[in-house]
């Protein structure tokens, strides 16, 4: 029987990505990041888009090599469609389109978001551990913040999303003002181990429902550190690792109280986390308390699956490919789109 081999193309916003995945098994999965960013502060759109042009033949290249894969053997081609920064969503859609279209395959578009959520069933061995249908999904990274019921790979409801900034976004903007180097979460992550998360009390937001709120905590942070600085020069310099270490636990609190108020509403009996902020230490350590607790099975990934990789691209367009879900080759990549 022909392999299912699934090449995966990840640019939604600064590192370009490709992975194999045959007959949902990982081969390969080569990240090509961008350091001209870091001293801007944030991801510059145009620079991102002209890096991806420099890299995503070489790492595709790379990606095929390492997977042991000849272009003849791809089945289709899994590319992400959006969210995302336009310009780099435009450079990975226009080389798979006209991969595909040289060596007339199928191409199958993936919602970034999607990738996230299934990065859990990217198996790296046969006998790897996979979550059962139905899950909730704490979806957490820079730009979203969302609750998911995850019922089928092609059925994802969204119970609460961010109605302002994401968990990310607070991390780096607190970062930020704290003169940490961009991306400040990683910082944060790092100095709260050293801190007294209890030193600082940032607001808390009173959103109903299940949707959540980082914008007053964001602001609340600003104003302590304003304050601090006009009896102290030194404050930042004095109390950093205080300051991360009490903002990390208002925003993990804030994730937390919404994922228990889910997890009560649905009844469901397992819990994952995904995006680039389930990388964060504090982050996973809560989860996985919180699941032990109420006796739910904690689904945490690899660290390394956890940041925008081609992977979970390949791993989604794999389980579309399967339900022969295919896109036309004038499918054009979206900035904002849904789960």
């Amino acid at each position: 029987m022909k392999e299912n081999v699934i090449l995966g193309i990840e640019s939604s916003c600064d590192d370009t990505s490709a992975a194999v995945i045959v007959d949902g098994i990982l081969r390969s999965n080569v990240i090509a990041s961008q350091k001209v960013h870091e001293e801007y502060g944030g991801v510059v759109p145009e620079l991102a888009s002209r890096a991806h042009q420099q890299n995503i033949v070489p790492v595709v290249d790379a990606a095929l090599r390492q997977a042991g894969i000849a272009r003849g053997d791809i089945s289709a081609i899994a590319f992400t469609r959006g969210p995302g920064l336009l310009g780099s969503l435009l450079v990975g859609t226009s080389f798979a389109k006209g991969l595909a279209l040289g060596l007339d395959i199928p191409l199958v578009d993936v919602n970034h978001l999607h990738g996230h959520v299934l990065s859990h069933f990217i198996r790296e061995n046969a006998d790897d551990e996979v979550p059962e249908f139905p899950f909730l999904a704490l979806l957490i990274s820079g730009g979203n913040s969302q609750i998911i019921l995850v019922k089928a790979a092609d059925d994802m409801e969204i119970l609460g999303r961010t109605i302002d900034d994401a968990a990310g976004e607070a991390f780096d903007k607190c970062a930020k003002v704290m003169g940490l180097p961009y991306p400040g979460g990683p910082h944060i992550d790092r100095l709260a181990a050293e801190g007294n998360p209890k030193a600082f009390m940032f607001s808390k937001p009173h959103i109903p429902g299940l949707d959540y709120s980082f914008s007053g905590l964001k602001t609340s942070f600003l104003y302590t550190v304003r304050d601090g600085l006009k009896t102290d020069p030194d404050f930042i310099d004095r109390n950093r690792a205080d300051l991360a270490a009490s903002v990390q636990r208002a925003i993990i609190d804030t994730l937390m109280q919404k994922l228990e108020i889910a997890v009560k509403q649905t009844g469901v009996r397992s819990v994952a986390i995904g995006g680039g902020v389930s990388a964060n230490s504090g982050v996973r350590q809560a989860v996985g308390d919180f699941c032990a607790a109420r006796g739910l099975k904690a689904w945490i990934p690899p660290r390394k699956f956890t940041t925008d990789n081609a992977a979970m691209v390949a791993i989604a367009g794999y389980f579309k490919y399967l339900r022969g879900e295919t896109c036309p080759l004038d499918a054009a990549p979206f900035a904002r789109i849904e789960i």
